[in-house]
């Protein structure tokens, strides 16, 4: 079983689910709190958290919904709150989880939850959280790694949370948790995975360490060839296991920032009557905004890196391959076909500029910019 120690302890392999029971006494937990999702309750899996952890939980919240909100934040620490809770566990994807970091923040900080994010400058008044370990049932998000989370505020922002203190304690990466997950469930969080690996890549800010890491996972996710063999077939343990390894490596990578595609994805996935997937929002938008990249003639070596992890020939266009591999893995065509309207653009227009990762895109982006991205993603 391998044991990782970077940004925090993280147990990965097949049946380490097992070990939930003495990594909650080694943090001192003795009244867990599970935050989950409505998915993971019906399907059976959160049943399968609570047999390994041996004794019921202080509480349970298991209404996170796909794209977390701060109405629904309110709900679960109220919940949490009343339980008397010492800890939580965190169990599903992305939005279980980033419910889950919400949880604790909201615990331990006083005041309105909008005054901790980072475009208030809420990253140094953030302190430490309860004890929280992170349990993945998806590879796309790796927020069981990462230093921060989304949040759609009650004034209808998409606010990003970053701090090292928002990192999971402990990360138990099982991914026996991931077998049988639907194709199209797959095909998104494997590109929400890989969409972590090369944004972190491009991003401007200087972290050869993190490069590296994204580097390796976009060689698992693309060229190895695993996201498609999970896609095609849902109980290829090797897959999987590779899967989640390109997922935490994603979460890894990122910490030099992401980019432009996930400034737009952030900001359409606000759009409640939608319930845009974060994941399939970042697969359609990656190939135009390398396409975009490659125009402006930018990142040409990174480029040529990324190219030689894909296993691409020597000034291939990416933009082109990352097209051509989600149609083979059924990702929708374009940001129309999973509802997306022209007048979606003005709601979406000031989240996307002020969104943390366009700082730290490969080339500027503005206003113009990102009209032109959501056209050729439309």
């Amino acid at each position: 079983m391998p044991t990782m120690n970077y940004l925090n302890t993280c147990l990965f392999d097949h049946g380490v689910l097992a070990q939930l029971p003495g990594v909650l006494k080694g943090l001192g937990v003795t009244k867990p709190f599970v935050v989950t999702d409505p998915g993971l309750k019906s399907n059976g899996l959160l049943d399968k958290a609570l047999a390994a952890l041996g004794t019921a939980p202080a509480g349970v919240y298991s209404d996170t919904p796909a794209n977390p909100t701060e109405v629904a934040a309110k709900v679960a620490i109220a919940a949490y709150r009343a339980s008397g809770a010492d800890g939580i566990v965190a169990l599903g994807g992305g939005s279980s989880m980033d419910m889950a970091k919400a949880v604790g923040l909201l615990a331990t900080h006083e005041g309105e939850i909008a005054q901790y994010g980072a475009t208030q400058g809420g990253m140094k008044k953030i302190r430490a959280l309860p004890p929280l370990v992170a349990i993945p049932t998806t590879a796309g998000t790796g927020s069981e790694v990462s230093v921060g989370f989304v949040l759609i505020l009650e004034n209808g922002r998409k606010e990003t949370f970053v701090s090292p203190r928002l990192i999971p304690l402990t990360a138990i990466c099982d991914p026996e948790l991931t077998l049988g997950l639907p194709p199209a469930l797959t095909a998104a969080t494997g590109m929400d995975a890989l969409t972590h690996c090369i944004e972190a890549v491009l991003s401007l800010m200087p972290n050869p360490p993190a490069e590296a890491v994204g580097l390796d996972g976009v060689e698992r996710i693309y060229r190895m060839g695993m996201l498609k063999r999970a896609v095609k077939d849902g109980g290829d343990k090797d897959a999987r296991w590779h899967m989640m390894m390109g997922s935490y490596e994603g979460a890894l990578a990122f910490v030099k920032g992401l980019g432009a595609v996930h400034g737009l994805s952030h900001a359409l996935g606000r759009v409640s009557e939608l319930k845009l997937h974060h994941g399939t929002l970042n697969a359609i938008i990656l190939p135009h905004a390398l396409a975009a990249i490659e125009a402006a003639g930018a990142a040409e070596e990174k480029l040529a890196r990324l190219r030689r992890a894909m296993g691409l020939s020597e000034g291939a266009r990416l933009s082109e391959a990352i097209a051509a591999f989600n149609e083979e893995i059924g990702i929708p065509k374009s940001l129309g076909a999973i509802g997306v309207k022209a007048e979606h653009w003005e709601g979406a227009k000031p989240y996307a500029m002020s969104d943390l990762a366009t700082f730290t895109n490969a080339i500027p982006f503005g206003e113009a910019q990102y009209e032109a991205l959501f056209r050729a993603s439309l």
